[in-house]
């Protein structure tokens, strides 16, 4: 008997459109209290003012649930989004009546929904369509194909709260969080670092010396300079056309790896955007993906991938370039020595962090 209450109570709770509020209930308690003094005293004037009353009651829920008919939302995204950052978009609400306009129209997201905010329309126009700028924030990457809000309005008494949902269906896709994250800033300086280091230095024109920078190679400190000024210098020479940074993140990655790899998405994705910025070449590859920036593809090309990018286990591709500047994110460093990545610089799951691999650390260089 529970079970079927249990049930009966949610099919009716998932059917109600409309809640009471305090006024409501205050109003519906004087209503039954003026109707049983005027049954007791059979006077017409009471049941004239029950009357009254109870009209303004049935036409307070018409004229509400005529304030939310006929209403279009649309939302406007930018085209390119990236995960737990606030975008700023727009709200497009069109009255589609063409006799009577709405008003008091409160609308928000339902929980889940990338809408947090909350949008309040005082009055629209029959026929007229308004506008408003919100934030939106999608806390993980991926494609999304639908967001729900609520359109709710106590108009004009206040008597009741009439809600109608709203399902917007469109594919919207969400690219991996572009910020560094605490738990690998530090592997991202070190790419920095080897990077510098394989950008400069390998040309034969000298260029200037400038001040030593951290995790530089030391092979092109200049001791003399150094001597003379106190602090570490570096000879920098002339950039190389040819130099590229290759990244290989490695799918193969184990079900308790989960937290690891969504982390590596997202250091990938800030390499690459770094990439972009910096205006350096850049190879990145995985088991099914290959590209070439800026010469094959633009950097949302790459971050298109990285947000639809799930674990696979596939068979691991030799490198093909001697001369890259390679970085391996892998959850098997010894695997991808065999498949003869010996001189790239590995980033693996720290297991001092435990099974889900809370921070990255780079493994002993093979080179």
């Amino acid at each position: 008997m529970r079970r079927v209450w249990k049930k009966l109570s949610a099919a009716i709770e998932g059917g109600v459109r409309q809640r009471v509020t305090k006024a409501g209930w205050a109003y519906t308690l004087a209503v039954t209290v003026l109707g049983v003094a005027a049954v007791g005293t059979a006077n017409n004037l009471l049941f004239l003012i029950v009357a009254a009353m109870l009209s303004a009651l049935l036409v307070s829920g018409f004229i509400s649930r005529l304030s939310l008919a006929g209403l279009e939302l649309d939302l406007s995204l930018p085209d390119h989004i990236s995960a737990r950052q606030r975008i700023a978009g727009r709200i497009f609400l069109r009255n589609h009546k063409r006799w009577a306009p709405s008003f008091s129209i409160l609308l928000e997201g339902l929980p889940g929904s990338s809408f947090s905010s909350t949008v309040y329309f005082p009055a629209i126009p029959l026929g007229a369509t308004l506008e408003e700028p919100v934030e939106v924030t999608f806390e993980r990457r991926g494609i999304y194909r639908e967001d729900s809000f609520v359109f709710s309005t106590r108009f004009p008494f206040g008597f009741t709260e009439r809600r109608a949902q709203v399902t917007l269906r469109r594919d919207v896709l969400v690219y991996p969080c572009l910020a560094a994250r605490p738990d690998f800033d530090e592997t991202v300086r070190e790419i920095r670092g080897e990077i510098e280091a394989h950008y400069r230095g390998r040309g034969n024109d000298f260029y200037r010396i400038r001040p030593y920078e951290p995790f530089e190679s030391a092979r092109h400190v200049d001791w003399k300079a150094s001597a003379h000024t106190g602090e570490l210098q570096v000879r920098e020479f002339e950039r190389e056309q040819d130099n590229l940074l290759e990244i290989f993140f490695d799918l193969d990655a184990p079900h308790d790896k989960t937290a690891w790899f969504e982390q590596t998405v997202e250091c990938c994705a800030y390499i690459a955007w770094w990439a972009m910025e910096r205006g350096a070449r850049l190879r990145f590859r995985t088991q099914d993906f290959d590209r070439y920036f800026p010469e094959e593809c633009d950097v949302y090309h790459i971050l298109r991938y990285l947000a639809l990018v799930e674990p696979s286990a596939r068979k691991t591709p030799p490198p093909d370039d001697e001369n890259s500047c390679q970085v391996v994110f892998t959850a098997n460093a010894a695997k991808m020595r065999t498949a003869g990545w010996v001189r790239a610089r590995f980033y693996e799951p720290d297991a001092a962090q435990g099974p889900t691999g809370a921070l990255q650390t780079r493994s002993t260089d093979a080179r």
